[in-house]
């Protein structure tokens, strides 16, 4: 009887899976699962084969089929599309194997299609005399009841009768041989044929592996092909793809299949029409699920509109659907158990979310709640009124960080002792709890890695009913997206930034209006309740930390260590150090000490003033910690020696210093801390906190805010604490009142991801017809073949990976590239390159290769990378310097090139991709370049000191300021208006009439005086009109006459001309260490004679002195 495997028995070699894959083909007919786990041993027989005569291939740590699949040796010569194909033949082998009844013929059938075509791969680089042989199906149609059945063994052979190591030995011989043939034969190329099966079938067959992946096993429970009566057609009849039973034999749900080819809503109304029959019939209505296998829909018509979801539910997680729906109650005037939220505002922001989710049916809710007003208890109050109700089972609790989680388990086990929970950080080993906590990152890792007691997936998309996500901001929901995409619960979002400065994108992902949370009860409000306590903002202007260190306003003994410390090895001195350096790279130790002094002299005390309050001291890094501790043990010796502490990620056992700093009767009373304690701390004895850092994120501002917002009984001297000092040494109050948002971090990608996107930019730039020639095409083959292969290697397993695979599958071969569009560039980098795996190489290559790429697209692209070239030469230069070393001298020639003047701007694309491939290797031997570290004790001054009430009940405020931005963007021909936009200076008169429109026509004084401080009348004009382009041309246009600049100094003050343009003036000139200024270079590399900077700079003042109006 003929098969499709034949073609193997042709040669002897083959010998040793050709008989299995036989055996697979020869048993479908008795049973499909039998066949499934032939095919499976068949593919382990002659993977184990490929590796005996294969020198490319070398024997794993272990020999399971899993692990001799996911080596990248193997993986490196598997063609474009076999992969999935090899991944389908091992799960549906083991499906086979745990649950023989749960295979499907259809199923088998794609198993014998896969095996064939990847020992049609084989045959192909390793056979003597390859012939190519197509899979014939009708070979596998039932024979005739007249032919005999074929004598087939009822035992398999099994992956343990072949002995790997005795292959190994006896093809040894054979090694070198069979790989040059398999490397000639691939010089060809080779085209893995799609498979037979009609799409529908094929689709039908994949989305029973998904259905298996969440445990559920062809039977009783799973039924394939269920007749339905009723339908709207002739015949009256139809038949839904699946219907999946409960125990008691009631529908749970009806999955109607798509073609990958259709969407999904085609069965919309076909699916309806199933489920009104089932219902009907079993007076029980089935969820329904649509997919095409890419896109999986859910619609539980009876309470939701249908949406989006990443999988079919497993039967536990419908079962327990069910019973919520049987149990659950109206969520209308809930009952809220007061021992767990007593206060009126955490009991309405419960009612709230149960109205949003019961009464206006949404599925998710935002609570800003201002830190220290019991956002943890209100969401173990909200917990237990939809436990109790019916709403939830299962919850998972996500933070950023391990101390949140350990609170917040902490919090709940208080609460609710009958609830079980389990802490992810900490262990898997009671994840079936009913309550998970974890960080983010942890439940990333877990989704894959966590299983129940029968071996499957334990985290399904239905598992959860509720998610809590402490701190939601949209940076996290981007960062995560796809844990929020996986799961499908009800969520529930916490922050404690104020919620009209929102990103208006976090409430996107909410379902809500910007601005109008689920519900709010913020800082103010708290504090006209007495629940929390107001704070004062201690304002303090140093003078080198907001205008830097400035080598002729040194007294002399001053300049004289100034220039034994900063002066180059070419003797060039800057003349001033930029504020951004202090507490980076340059420690000024009387800078600390008047920050020390100022907190000793003002802040609040207890212990009728013998001991300073708790204190935090926020500090911009763990070298400025210990600075600051350093300086505190050498200024105040007379303290305990435990006093002030350092707490930061670099302390060990650092939740200990915590647990002491938190009980008021230990020490330490001041605690230094780096990120460490900015949220989740709760010391209500906290009177004092100091920001000796810049803080740029609105969010995070109002979190450290928050450590010292809570009430304290009879804490001074018997008496309540009633506020706590803010000491700002960093201008940040200064800042927000300006900028109300901050600047909220970017999401920073990962060196492969940005890698990745770049070559794929490169292809997309290489197609263009002026790069078709002979190299060029090759290197951008090169490139098609480097993205190919890390698709490849993407793992289809992973939840995250799922989610994209519909365009993951579309870039599988060479064709997919030949003619990309810049719109499927971003369809690439959004859905493929951030789960691309890092590269097994020395970081230093791998930074390198980006350096050069970033310089080979600006070429293309017809672009400036000056800032790289320098960069390149720079690692010449280093290289250079370790020319004793062999490898380095090879390369003499080569970095003698690149420190030319000119070669760098006469290179192409090839001659850039000869100096990675040449220097790539060289770039470790580089020693790492540390900044050096400058410890000086300038004498600083104390500019100011100003104290200022919080100002939190800001609605009037808030309209106030709009008011003003809207009046003077409308009336730009007011005369002192438009002369502050034309950069012309003001009379009296001029600010008397701005005084009268300021505080008086459109407010009070006392008004601008609490919305912006002390800034100056036409400061703030100024930064709502900006300046004229005309006028600040005109402004640099004697500085450009006077100084003759290169193209690369041009830029700069072009730079900074369209920030003032734009901005109004520059008083923080730390921004010129940061990009676009510094994209061609820093100060001190642009300006080597610092007296044009210094006649820049008076230009910038003399711009700024113009709006100085009082």
């Amino acid at each position: 009887m003929s098969t499709n495997f034949d073609f193997l028995q042709k040669e002897k070699q083959f010998e040793t899976f050709a008989d299995a894959a036989i055996s697979a083909e020869l048993v479908l007919p008795i049973n499909p699962a039998l066949c499934a786990t032939a095919c499976r041993t068949a593919l382990e027989f002659a993977v184990k084969w490929m590796y005996s005569v294969d020198r490319s291939l070398t024997k794993p740590y272990d020999d399971k089929l899993v692990t001799l699949l996911g080596t990248e040796e193997f993986k490196d010569l598997m063609p474009s599309g076999m992969e999935p194909k090899l991944t389908y033949l091992r799960k549906i082998g083991n499906n086979a194997t745990h649950n023989a009844r749960g295979v499907s013929r259809d199923q088998a059938i794609l198993a014998l299609q896969n095996l064939h075509s990847f020992l049609d791969f084989v045959a192909y680089c390793y056979g003597t005399e390859y012939t190519e042989v197509s899979f014939n199906q009708s070979l596998l149609e039932p024979k005739a009841a007249s032919e005999p059945i074929p004598a087939v063994p009822v035992v398999q052979p099994q992956p343990e009768e072949l002995d790997f190591q005795t292959l190994l030995d006896e093809n040894f011989p054979k090694r070198e041989s069979l790989t040059a043939k398999r490397v000639e034969q691939l010089k060809r190329g080779y085209q893995v044929h799609p498979m037979d099966m009609t799409e529908a079938q094929t689709r039908k067959a994949y989305i029973d592996v998904m259905l298996q992946d969440v445990g559920w096993q062809r039977g009783p429970d799973w039924v394939a092909e269920y007749p339905i009566d009723g339908m709207h057609n002739r015949s009256g009849k139809g038949t839904a793809d699946y219907v999946l039973l409960g125990d008691n034999g009631k529908p749970l749900a009806v999955i109607e299949a798509k073609k990958t080819s259709v969407n999904v809503e085609r069965g919309r109304q076909q699916a309806k029409l199933y489920a009104d029959f089932l219902e009907k019939k079993y007076g029980q209505r089935p969820i329904i699920f649509m997919t095409n296998g890419y896109e999986t829909r859910i619609w539980n018509d009876k309470y939701y509109p249908e949406r989006a979801v990443s999988g079919i539910y497993s039967k536990r997680d419908l079962e327990k659907e069910f019973n919520k729906m049987r149990d659950r109650k109206p969520l209308m005037a809930v009952q809220i158990n007061e021992k767990i939220s007593g206060r009126y505002y955490q009991k309405e922001a419960v009612q709230s979310v149960g109205d949003a989710f019961g009464e206006r049916n949404r599925r998710r809710a935002l609570l800003v709640m201002a830190t220290g007003s019991g956002k943890t208890r209100t969401v173990i109050s909200l917990t237990d009124v939809l436990i109790r109700y019916g709403w939830v089972k299962n919850l998972l609790f996500l933070a950023d960080r391990n101390a949140l989680v350990i609170q917040a388990k902490r919090a709940f086990h208080n609460q609710l002792p009958d609830l079980s929970l389990c802490n992810l950080t900490e262990g898997k080993e009671d994840a079936n709890a009913r309550a998970i906590f974890s960080t983010y990152q942890t439940m990333m890792n877990c989704i894959d890695s966590a299983f129940d007691e029968g071996g499957n997936r334990l985290f399904t998309p239905g598992h959860f009913d509720l998610i809590i996500i402490d701190e939601a901001h949209r940076s996290i929901y981007k960062k995560y997206q796809d844990i929020f995409n996986y799961f499908d619960a009800l969520l529930v979002g916490l922050t404690a930034t104020p919620k009209d400065e929102i990103d208006k994108n976090t409430y996107g992902i909410f379902d809500l209006e910007s601005g109008v949370p689920t519900y709010g009860y913020e800082l103010s409000q708290a504090v006209q309740d007495g629940y929390l306590v107001d704070f004062v903002s201690v304002e303090t202007e140093l003078k080198f930390m907001s205008k830097g260190i400035v080598y002729d306003e040194l007294p002399p003994d001053e300049q004289e260590e100034y220039e034994n410390t900063f002066v180059d090895e070419k003797g060039n001195l800057p003349g001033f150090i930029d504020a951004s350096a202090l507490n980076q790279w340059l420690f000024n130790e009387d800078t600390i000490r008047k920050a020390l002094y100022t907190l000793m002299e003002h802040g609040q005390r207890v212990d009728y003033g013998e001991k300073i309050g708790k204190t935090i001291i926020f500090a911009k890094n763990h070298n400025h910690a210990e600075k600051i501790l350093e300086i505190w043990n050498r200024e105040f010796p007379n303290y305990p020696s435990h006093y002030a502490q350092v707490v930061d990620n670099y302390t060990k056992y650092a939740q200990s210093l915590i647990d002491d700093f938190s009980n008021k009767r230990k020490l330490p009373q001041i605690a230094i801390s780096v990120d460490m304690l900015d949220t989740g701390i709760d010391v209500p004895e906290i009177l004092n906190l100091v920001f000796f850092k810049k803080v740029m994120s609105r969010a995070k501002f109002w979190q450290m805010i928050g450590r010292g917002t809570r009430t304290c009984e009879k804490l001074i001297d018997g008496k309540d604490k009633k506020q706590f000092y803010i000491f700002d040494l960093c201008s940040n109050f200064a800042f927000f009142r300006l900028h109300a948002k901050g600047r909220e971090a970017g999401i920073e990608s990962t060196l492969q991801e940005r890698t990745f996107n770049i070559h794929v930019e490169m292809i997309y730039k290489l197609q263009e017809i002026q790069f078709q020639t002979q190299d060029l095409k090759a290197l951008r083959a090169r490139m098609v073949a480097y993205i190919i292969a890390g698709i490849k290697e993407l793992p289809r397993e992973s939840f995250a990976v799922k989610q994209h695979l519909r365009t993951i599958d579309q870039y599988q071969s060479e064709e997919d590239f030949a003619a990309l569009t810049y719109e499927k560039t971003l369809q690439i980098a959004e859905h493929i390159a951030p789960y691309i795996a890092p590269v097994k190489e020395p970081v230093s290559a791998a930074r390198f290769d980006m350096l050069i790429y970033q310089m080979e697209l600006a070429l293309l692209s017809g672009k400036n990378s000056r800032r790289a070239k320098r960069d390149l030469q720079k690692k010449a230069e280093q290289l250079s310097k370790l020319g004793t070393i062999p490898e380095v001298a090879r390369q003499r020639e080569l970095l003698e090139k690149i420190l030319q003047g000119d070669y760098l701007e006469r290179a192409g694309v090839m001659e850039y991709e000869s100096i990675r491939n040449n220097l790539r290797g060289l770039i470790g031997l580089i020693p790492e370049s540390e900044r050096v570290r400058y410890d000086t004790d300038f004498t600083d001054d104390i500019l100011s000191i100003e104290w200022k009430e919080s100002q939190l009940d800001n609605d009037d405020l808030a309209n106030y300021k709009k008011k003003i931005d809207y009046y003077i963007r409308q009336h730009q021909d007011i005369p002192a208006v438009a002369k502050l936009k034309g950069n012309q200076p003001l009379t009296s008169e001029d600010i008397a009439m701005l005084e009268e429109l300021l505080w008086s026509q459109l407010g009070t004084r006392e008004q601008y005086d609490a919305q912006y401080g002390k800034t100056p009348l036409g400061e703030l004009v100024r930064s709502i009109v900006g300046l004229d382009r005309k006028a600040a041309y005109e402004a640099f246009s004697q500085f450009l006459t006077d100084n003759r600049l290169d193209s690369r100094q041009m830029y700069f003050v072009r730079q900074i001309v369209n920030y003032i343009i734009k901005n109004g003036m520059m008083k923080d000139l730390s921004i010129l260490q940061e990009s676009p200024f510094i994209d061609q270079g820093g100060i001190g590399e642009l300006f080597d004679d610092v007296t044009v900077f210094m006649a820049l700079r008076a230009v910038i003042e003399g711009i700024n002195r113009n709006a100085m109006v009082a």
